[in-house]
């Protein structure tokens, strides 16, 4: 097994190797040009997302600055997802993100992990497990989701949340750890912010 394929397999490896970091910069390159590209040039933008990710679909948008271990290589985007500020995507391995779904600024999606042996840390192994993130979700503001993760279609994650194990589809999930506080219902088809009634 080559230390690409340890990358993708939940294996111990070392981050460090030169094959790595030479392919790792030229992400990362494209990156930097990514969150220079002035907020008039939405169609450069597109262009470069695309050039960027394993995979991504019409009428995407991520507002720089964006963050990305591997420049997006390993991140697959459905189509008409909305990222604000700040989105960190610590991609060493796959994400998958479903359509429509938004994210909160801050927002962090963390595949890497590091041995919580110190003997094994102070060589810096690591593993990678890939997160994926269903259709129609709402990740809030400063959300921090952990490796090797499924969060199913139509949930919400409150604010703040550290999700730190699977959360089921059409669910509202809050806290650190993130625990699911109450199914979507028909409540929420009647009101969408406390006693506010949608009246469209």
């Amino acid at each position: 097994m080559n230390i690409f394929d340890k990358m993708h397999s939940g294996d111990l490896y070392l981050p460090d190797d030169e094959s790595i970091l030479e392919e790792q910069f030229t992400y990362l390159d494209k990156l930097y040009e990514y969150n220079s590209i002035p907020q008039t040039q939405l169609k450069k933008r597109e262009k470069f997302l695309k050039e960027m990710f394993a995979e991504i679909g019409e009428g995407c948008y991520i507002q720089p600055p964006f963050y990305a271990n591997w420049g997006g290589k390993h991140v697959h985007f459905g189509k008409k997802i909305y990222a604000n500020f700040n989105l960190t995507l610590v991609d060493d391995t796959f994400i998958y993100v479903g359509d429509y779904t938004m994210f909160g600024p801050n927002v962090t999606v963390a595949t890497a992990g590091h041995p919580i042996n110190p003997e094994l840390r102070e060589h810096a192994y690591q593993y990678n497990a890939p997160v994926t993130i269903g259709k129609n979700c709402w990740i809030g503001a400063g959300a921090v989701i952990l490796p090797g993760v499924t969060i199913g279609d139509n949930s919400v994650i409150g604010a703040g949340s550290v999700v730190t194990k699977d959360i089921p589809q059409n669910v509202v999930a809050v806290g650190n750890p993130c625990r699911v506080l109450r199914e979507i219902g028909e409540k929420d088809k009647e009101y969408y912010f406390k006693n506010r009634k949608i009246t469209l």
